[in-house]
């Protein structure tokens, strides 16, 4: 009689069980000396079995079950916990391991050692769980939704990825899986941003100059570096077109095991390695429209009605723009993969000519997206006024955020956070609404020049006749709070709205 296991341990169970089990009659016996302690290993779904570990190869971890009975699994499907156990066990049993090459007929060590990283632990990332990947990366979590997640890091300088510093990396997830990697080396946004300095600004001991030209010759050395590690395991590169519309470029390509690795050099703007699955390469970048009907009916149920009034749309992706003044770029990147739009803020601050460390205009940048935007069958609509509960809730209630122009000020910022703390105390609710009515009546804030920013609109309380926005700093500027009349002294008048 076969032993009954939990799903999803194995996976592949009901359809190899026969192959295992001959595979077992037919193997050696191993002593219990040579095998793991019992423990309990769970996986990422929170099943738990108890077994010992008995072998580890390509990724792969073969466990003993308490009956006896051997079963192999991915590594990545287990806990945190128990695949740092693993990694401790081989390197105590180096002779359980025994290094295979990939189905390309690469060594992972080889990938790995080019990345600098411990990227791929088998010869399919796009199978590997999100969460996991991020964690041997050591990149912090950007955002989570139903939908997709992304963790992105602003490395040290001393941080190198493929023979190069990055400025900014990230890792997209879907459905709980791995979907695209990006990673930013010299940029005009980050370089200049951050104050590049020390190292940054030198090739072969002389300095480079806190100019275009130098920005340039920062770039070319990030390619060649790149480059050159891709090509000496990879072989040649071949060129091809990536992209569409003003982010169209041509980049180098290297493929491997299934994955796309894809070079682009954009004279003046930035130096990107992103790693793509094979398939979507070839279609240039073009990924599937996702349908109306379901982006629509997925937007509604975003959104959220508090027990206090409020209205708030949830799930909208979170994108740190970093120590650069990418404010538009990063909060357009936002409201388009919330709507199913593929977006990256690089690629919309070259198509919105950015300037140099950030400086985006949101009409010179988000007219260009508009055109986008309108070119993949979403719509894009823009308007100038004062803000209006009305109109705003007529977009919230259907789950479409608002992005919304503003001087974000001291005092602006003061007053936000000061309430968005206040406001989570419900039993003191009624005390808080005649708080706020009170101070929005007598609040005198002043439009400062050099504070321009925009935010997303996300929800509404018409009892308190404020407004919830979010910023692109981070998770811990998601959801803020603020007034109607605050926000009209801060205002710059101008709303921008992708809609379906």
């Amino acid at each position: 009689m076969l032993a009954k296991l939990p799903t999803p341990y194995p996976l592949a169970l009901h359809a190899s069980l026969a192959l295992t089990l001959l595979i077992l009659l037919v193997s050696p016996s191993i002593s219990q000396a040579e095998l793991g302690e019992s423990r309990t290993f769970t996986n990422i779904q929170g099943v738990k079995i108890k077994a010992r570990l008995k072998a580890v190869d390509q990724g792969k971890a073969t466990i003993t079950l308490e009956n006896g009975r051997d079963y192999t699994v991915a590594v990545a499907s287990f806990s945190p916990t128990d695949q740092s156990y693993i990694k401790q066990w081989t390197s105590k049993n180096p002779n359980t391991m025994t290094p295979a090459p990939v189905k390309s007929g690469l060594p992972l060590a080889k990938i790995n050692d080019l990345l600098g990283h411990e990227l791929f632990i088998d010869g399919d990332l796009w199978q590997n769980p999100t969460e996991q990947v991020a964690a041997r990366l050591q990149w912090p979590r950007e955002s989570k939704t139903p939908y997709s997640s992304s963790y992105r890091a602003y490395p040290r300088k001393d941080y190198r990825f493929a023979s190069a510093r990055p400025y900014s990396a990230v890792l997209y997830g879907g459905e709980g899986k791995v979907n695209g990697i990006s990673i930013v080396f010299a940029n005009k946004g980050d370089f200049f941003g951050a104050a590049g300095s020390g190292e940054d600004h030198f090739i072969k001991g002389k300095a480079v100059p806190d100019t275009p030209e130098g920005l340039n010759k920062i770039m070319d050395r990030d390619a060649e570096a790149i480059s050159t590690s891709l090509t000496k395991i990879l072989g040649p590169a071949k060129r091809q077109k990536f992209g569409d519309g003003k982010n169209r470029q041509t980049v180098l390509r290297w493929d491997w095991s299934g994955h796309a690795f894809l070079l682009g050099n954009a004279e003046n703007e930035y130096v990107s390695l992103s790693i793509q699955p094979v398939e979507f390469a070839d279609k240039r970048g073009k990924s599937k429209r996702v349908p109306d009907s379901l982006i629509r009916k997925r937007a509604r149920g975003n959104v959220e009605k508090r027990d206090n009034g409020d209205v708030v749309i949830n799930n909208i992706p979170m994108v740190d723009q970093g120590p650069k003044g990418y404010c538009v770029p990063a909060t357009a990147e936002r409201c388009m993969r919330y709507l199913g739009i593929p977006a990256d803020m690089y690629l919309l601050a070259m198509a919105g000519q950015t300037g140099l460390g950030g400086g985006t205009s949101p009409t010179l940048l988000l007219d260009a997206v508009g055109k986008d935007i309108k070119r993949k069958g979403r719509s894009f609509k823009i308007w100038d006024g004062e803000i209006k509960l009305r109109e705003l809730a007529r977009y919230i209630d259907d789950g479409i955020p608002v992005m919304w122009t503003l001087f974000s000020t001291k005092p602006f910022n003061e007053i936000a956070n000061t309430r968005t703390k206040e406001r989570q105390d419900l039993e003191m609710w009624s005390s808080y609404k005649k708080k706020v009515l009170q101070e929005a009546s007598t609040a005198q804030l002043r439009k400062e020049r050099d504070t321009a920013h925009i935010v997303i609109i996300i929800g509404y309380n018409k009892d308190t006749n404020e407004i919830a926005f979010s910023d692109s700093w981070g998770e811990r500027y998601m959801e803020r709070w603020i007034s109607i009349p605050e926000a009209q002294q801060v205002s710059q008048g101008r709303f921008y709205v992708v809609d379906l």
